[in-house]
């Protein structure tokens, strides 16, 4: 009998999973940079958490978490999303004021399984909670498209919008409804029952895109404060360089978002998948947790979306393989001090033909190949450029600067 991944997971491996490693490690840079510690929050929750925060009408609540009673009969959900999970971090550390938390880690949707989607996904994601102004929203947004782009994404359009808050949303949700109302004929029946519990999905809606003709604009009915927030956004934008396109459309899936929605697109990718993240500011989540009111900025990016449009398929772990002339034992000793000075570095354990071993470094696609000879011997540094003889305290520079020309 043969186990397989349940549908809509897979397992990740070499060479694919050096590229994880690698765009991992520039998000881990990244957000250390802009002042983002790491914050962790467990992959199960309760499940209340979820309704609550991201929407007891919205999609992911209805259609797509995995939710189960646990062995004391608790409702738990695998996480759907990150915000809500780190909000509840935040409300119950204590903490008061700025704070910045940056996380990574697998989520769960039952989805169909697609390219670029799948029913357990990897994102890495950013919250800056407690500070209300404009300046939050362009450093979040600073954060993702820098990361985005740093990652190997050359073709990436930012788009924006503000969908209001409480205060300017419901006159504009009233009016969106009659609008939808008198077009529903066209809709298809998932956007029509949506008219009256969540008619802001609908503007986001695929299959419908086509079928809404001209509906009313939000940005049209931004109060004042919503308005100047949003303009003053798109100022930090201009002044940073950072391109965009507004979206009036734009609303994102989860209904805890105010003001500010943003999304990154991967415009080499396929429109039906492209969007390889996105967020938006929360002013309202931690109060609907049960939480003081406390304003929110974030976001969250699909880590298996980033590498399908940086076109990153994976590429060998290592910057070296280990020949042995000598046997395993002296193999082992010479590999130690190699890593020790930081050369990414396998060898045969198991005392085979030094044409295995050979074998072995071709089929890992290891671009350097070190020869080992013997306790007084330099090193035969083999690469594609040629060969020489490099004394052992000069081979992780040796192969560090070939590797460094390689990228």
């Amino acid at each position: 009998m043969s186990f397989k991944p349940p549908k809509g997971t897979y397992d990740l491996t070499s060479p694919q999973s050096q590229a994880w490693r690698d765009v991992l490690l520039v998000w881990e840079d990244m957000s250390a940079v802009f002042g983002y510690p790491l914050v962790a929050t467990p992959i199960l929750e309760a499940t209340e958490l979820f309704e609550r925060g991201v929407g007891g009408t919205s999609e992911v609540v209805t259609k797509q978490m995995y939710t189960f009673s646990d062995k004391g009969g608790r409702s738990v959900t695998l996480r759907p999303e990150g915000t809500a999970g780190v909000v509840r971090a935040y409300l119950n550390s204590g903490a008061q004021g700025a704070w910045k938390g940056a996380y990574s880690g697998p989520f769960f949707r039952y989805e169909r399984p697609q390219a670029g989607r799948t029913r357990q996904f990897w994102q890495v994601g950013a919250e800056y909670i407690g500070v209300e102004g404009a300046i939050a929203d362009a450093e979040i947004i600073e954060l993702g498209y820098r990361f985005i782009t740093q990652a190997g994404v050359d073709q990436v359009e930012l788009r924006i919008n503000s969908i209001g808050d409480p205060e300017c949303r419901p006159p504009y949700v009233t009016a969106l409804r009659s609008y939808l109302e008198e077009i529903k004929g066209d809709l298809s029946g998932e956007s029509v029952g949506l008219i009256e519990t969540n008619p802001l999905r609908i503007l986001d809606s695929k299959t419908d895109r086509d079928r809404l003709g001209n509906p009313p604009r939000m940005i049209d009915s931004l109060c004042a404060d919503c308005a100047a927030h949003y303009e003053q956004v798109k100022a930090f934008l201009d002044s940073l360089g950072i391109p965009y396109v507004e979206d009036p459309r734009l609303v994102r899936g989860l209904d805890y978002y105010t003001r500010t929605a943003f999304e990154y697109i991967g415009t080499g990718l396929d429109s039906a998948q492209n969007a390889v993240g996105g967020g938006g500011r929360y002013d309202g989540l931690a109060t609907t947790l049960g939480g003081p009111q406390t304003p929110g900025v974030g976001f969250a990016l699909g880590l298996d979306r980033i590498l399908l449009a940086s076109g990153l398929d994976g590429y060998t772990h290592l910057d070296a393989y280990l020949v042995s002339e000598m046997g395993p034992e002296e193999a082992f000793l010479v590999a130690s001090q190699l890593r020790a000075d930081g050369v990414r570095l396998d060898f045969d354990a198991e005392g085979r033909s030094v044409k295995a071993q050979f074998k072995t470094a071709r089929r890992l696609e290891a671009p350097v190949i070190l020869v080992y000879k013997g306790a007084d011997l330099p090193i035969d540094v083999q690469t594609a450029d040629g060969r020489a003889d490099v004394p052992i305290d000069q081979v992780a520079e040796h192969v560090m600067d070939y590797v460094l020309e390689l990228l």
